[in-house]
């Protein structure tokens, strides 16, 4: 009998041992992808002029680790490689969102959206900067614009579910206190 808690017990650690070491090696492994990618941009477009692409890509890893500052630079370096570069605007206005710049998020996101009408990703980025700026009817039309594009994008099902109660919520109480 003892022996058996004792064999499950050292299977429990090896177990939990196990996913520990998986959950290390996946994220070192993704660090060394995203030094990796730095290291290859950072000398080539220091020395000259990059493309649109190679400075989203740069900004991108940038953004990942959470370098703000450097991964606006090349945001904007990407704009000013390719002015019609949409996701240029949405990553920058991205990075401002994660620094709770809301207005300037937004401002860049309705500039990638003008440059590209069906860009998902800045429709929802668009919403979720205006409902954490308290703009919820606003937010729920970039959703339900998600919704218009992409039918089955969970994310904005369950923000646009959420937010037509919110906004649907005081139209009620109004209506009920006119009644009165």
């Amino acid at each position: 009998m003892e022996t058996t808690y004792i064999s499950i017990y050292l299977m429990g650690l090896l177990l939990l041992l196990g996913v520990a070491g998986w959950l290390v090696f996946r994220q070192v492994f993704r660090s060394r992808g995203l030094e990796k990618v730095i290291a290859e941009l950072s000398p080539k477009l220091v020395r000259g002029k990059g493309t649109a692409q190679e400075h989203y890509e740069l900004g991108s890893a940038f953004l990942e680790k959470q370098l703000f500052a450097e991964a606006m630079k090349q945001f904007q370096k990407s704009i000013q490689a390719d002015a019609e570069f949409a996701p240029g605007y949405n990553n920058l206005g991205y990075s401002y969102f994660r620094q709770e710049q809301y207005d300037l998020a937004i401002r860049q996101y309705k500039e990638a959206l003008r440059l590209q009408p069906d860009y998902t990703v800045a429709w929802s980025n668009l919403g979720h900067a205006y409902e954490r700026k308290l703009l919820l009817p606003q937010a729920l039309e970039a959703y339900e614009k998600v919704l218009e594009l992409e039918p089955k994008n969970d994310v904005a099902l369950r923000r646009a579910q959420s937010l037509r109660k919110r906004v649907d919520s005081p139209n009620k109480a109004d209506q009920a206190r006119g009644k009165a």
